[in-house]
């Protein structure tokens, strides 16, 4: 049985799996700069030995799956930040530094799951048939690179969601997708860009997807993620909530929820089925260790 089959099959059980924390504002708090254009997703060739640092303190804290500083490195955000050459490295490298830092922990049972997103910081949302081939690419690097699975972060809208799964799932790797949410002006959760979260939802329903995360989201609107989830979604459910401040992209952490107050809100939130938990930006290696004991 597989590394991967071990954790669907407690999944499967009932048991609960702990995953790690933020890794971009991570790096960057611990000193990685920023690419213009990339977010934080220079640091895997720019500052190798902090991003590992970062694997390795998950995964001593409890962290069972970690997933690959990758969020930032997909094509066209590596082709505005000048650094497009460098496509295959960025997410190659990405993923073998959280393969090493399991190696170096001795925990050979912990996941590492390829982060993909198509998130646009400066310029226009990728064209979908674009995003169909890079996004392929990205998952067949990170796949040949060693990925356990992967995970698709930020989908905010229901078109590119559905693209950036084909070609994920292309690979035949198991693929978990990351839905971010917000409520839009009559109170309905929404994606970030305005579809709701029933009808995404609803569209992966049929796609063999084993598991959706409701991700980078704020803390205070996963109750409402969650209503909307126990209607639409029959199979397991995770949540990576974040909590920080942001000026021009850059993390502030004076208005961050504390790991206690962290683990308070996720109490609730395993009280209601939910069986992965972890945290997302601005929440770190202390939020992850308070979660522990609730696992």
């Amino acid at each position: 049985m597989s590394r991967y089959e071990k954790v669907m099959a407690r999944i499967a059980k009932g048991e609960r799996i702990l995953i790690d924390g933020a890794t971009g504002t991570e790096i960057e708090r611990r000193g990685v700069p920023q690419l213009d254009g990339a977010w934080n997703g220079g640091g895997a060739l720019s500052h190798p030995d902090i991003l590992c640092k970062v694997h390795e303190d998950y995964i001593r804290n409890g962290a069972e799956i970690v997933i690959s500083n990758t969020f930032a490195t997909h094509r066209q955000a590596l082709r505005i930040a000048g650094e497009e050459e460098h496509f295959d490295a960025y997410n190659r490298k990405g993923v073998e530094l959280a393969i090493k830092a399991r190696a170096q922990m001795g925990t050979p049972d912990v996941l590492v799951a390829g982060g993909i997103s198509y998130w646009a910081w400066t310029g226009p949302w990728v064209d979908p048939v674009e995003l169909l081939a890079s996004a392929g690419e990205q998952a067949a690097i990170m796949a040949d690179a060693g990925a356990d699975l992967l995970m698709l972060e930020m989908m905010v809208d229901i078109e590119r969601m559905l693209v950036t799964l084909e070609a994920a799932q292309a690979t035949g790797l198991p693929v978990w997708v990351g839905l971010s949410c917000k409520p839009n002006d009559a109170d309905t959760m929404c994606l970030y860009q305005g579809d709701t979260l029933a009808d995404a939802l609803e569209a992966l329903a049929p796609r063999n997807v084993p598991l959706v995360n409701i991700m980078h989201t704020e803390v205070d609107y996963i109750d409402a993620c969650l209503d909307v989830v126990a209607e639409h979604w029959a199979g397991p459910v995770g949540v990576y909530a974040h909590s920080a401040r942001w000026v021009d992209n850059v993390c502030y952490y004076d208005q961050t929820v504390s790991p206690s107050e962290y683990a308070a809100s996720a109490k609730g939130w395993l009280s209601r089925d939910v069986q992965v938990i972890g945290s997302c930006c601005g929440l770190g290696a202390d939020h992850i260790a308070a979660l522990r004991p609730l696992v």
